[in-house]
């Protein structure tokens, strides 16, 4: 992130988001935030507090996709969870503090993976000198080199052959037998009323406690190579090191992004054995303002995560929240409702628009497409009115028209390989006139 400005990370966020200025602008300050908070003196630098962010808007306008992008930019452990998920404690569910074990467990792969990939020619190194220690086992004094039927070769002569076979992968289908770590464990009886997480922590402490079985297998070269160079790859990693790397990161550069925040807003006037939203909202505020959370790789402070939160907000309001939880949510973000124009945008300007996936998928098949700009606007017109008629989705609703009025080619595309299709906008007002002008199976098929 330091190479990034706040202009840049919207400028990357353009890439693959269509307007919503105002939201992309937040959340680049906020990340901006945390680059300007490492550079601060020690005692200054535990005072800074993250500078949460509420987006408020319809579904299928990029809520979501911001957050994403914004933590893949930063490198960061993300995390995407609904708020209607958790329950108040004394109910059976997920409770909130899985979401800090689960950010954990994601930085832990994330930094696991970094460290692969450093190993990575090393350990390939290693499992090929255990591979054709297989292949070529040492040969008993006086006994031809196995393998190969001649007598006068060496030894070493006879592994180098073997070692230039086995990198041309003439030897992929050929059988060996290798010794793999037993990952299967005792039956667990599950206990009533036991959590998910309850059952994965007991699983893994048996895991833990239990000696390590190994188990021969009889696996094709192929499969050999990729499984020994995962072991060595493990052995060469220090996975302490990993762990408190992953810790750090979460602590100092970790994102929740926090789903249909508006499903746990309302205020309950009555009583009763359901759970209640305030309950789950008064749960979620000591992670969200700041605690510690005990998991599997230690004890993780949530002080410094940055949460987004959003939702659409349609039947309760930002103000139905807790104060308390109002208060740590300082920045509120209004996102727009596309509009035609948005939707040509969409459809043609990002990276992964989806005339240019459809074009690719397609073109696997020999198929060539392509889309006119008169079946663009088409498209982006009947999207609008789909929105406007039923019920708005946003840019989702570009999905079930397109995969409704492809329907045909892509069913027939394997044969018609060389054929060239073009789109225009009698082709989709063709394939799609029926829906449109009955109301009542528009409001299920699109």
């Amino acid at each position: 992130m330091d190479r990034l400005t706040p202009r840049q990370i919207v400028a990357e966020l353009d890439k693959y988001i269509i307007g919503q200025h105002a939201a992309k602008r937040a959340v680049a300050i906020a990340i901006r935030n945390r680059w300007r908070r490492q550079r601060l003196p020690p005692e200054l630098r535990d005072e800074v507090a993250p500078k949460n962010i509420i987006m408020i808007g319809p579904t299928g306008i990029g809520k979501t996709e911001i957050a994403r992008r914004l933590a893949k930019l930063a490198e960061a452990p993300f995390l995407k969870v609904e708020a209607s998920k958790f329950t108040e404690v004394g109910y059976v569910g997920r409770d909130v503090d899985s979401i800090v074990r689960d950010l954990v467990d994601i930085a832990v792969n994330m930094v696991k993976g970094e460290r692969t990939a450093v190993v990575a020619e090393r350990a390939a190194e290693l499992a090929e000198e255990r591979l054709l220690g297989l292949l070529v086992p040492p040969s008993s004094a006086g006994s031809p080199a196995v393998g190969l039927g001649a007598t006068e070769a060496a030894p070493h002569d006879t592994r180098e052959k073997f070692r230039t076979m086995l990198r041309a992968g003439k030897l992929d289908d050929r059988m060996v037998e290798i010794d793999v770590r037993d990952r299967a464990l005792p039956m667990i009886e599950v206990v009533p009323g036991a959590g998910v997480e309850g059952m994965d922590q007991l699983r893994e402490m048996l895991d833990n406690l239990l000696p390590h079985r190994m188990k021969r297998r009889s696996v094709k070269v192929k499969e050999a190579r990729r499984l020994l160079t995962q072991e060595e790859a493990q052995k060469l990693i220090d996975m302490d090191e990993v762990v408190a790397e992953a810790i750090r990161r979460v602590e100092d550069s970790g994102i929740v992004f926090l789903d249909e925040i508006d499903k746990i807003a309302g205020r309950e006037r009555g009583y009763g054995p359901d759970v209640s939203r305030e309950g789950v909202q008064r749960d979620l505020l000591p992670i969200v303002e700041g605690s510690t959370v005990s998991t599997k790789h230690g004890m993780v402070r949530t002080d410094h995560i940055l949460f987004i939160a959003a939702g659409a907000f349609h039947v309760s309001k930002p103000a139905d929240l807790i104060p308390e939880m109002q208060g740590r949510f300082p920045l509120r973000v209004e996102l727009k409702s596309l509009t035609k124009e948005d939707f040509v945008r969409i459809l043609t300007e990002p990276q992964n628009a989806l005339t240019r996936q459809y074009t690719a998928l397609l073109a696997t098949e020999g198929v060539d497409m392509s889309f006119t700009g008169d079946a663009i606007e088409e498209i982006a017109t009947i999207a609008t009115a789909v929105n406007q008629a039923t019920e708005n989705i946003g840019a989702r609703r570009l999905y079930t028209i397109m995969e409704r009025f492809l329907e045909d080619v892509s069913f027939e595309a394997p044969h018609m390989e060389g054929v060239k299709v073009e789109i225009n906008a009698g082709y989709v007002r063709e394939k799609l006139q029926d829906i449109i002008r009955d109301e009542d199976l528009s409001r299920y098929i699109l």
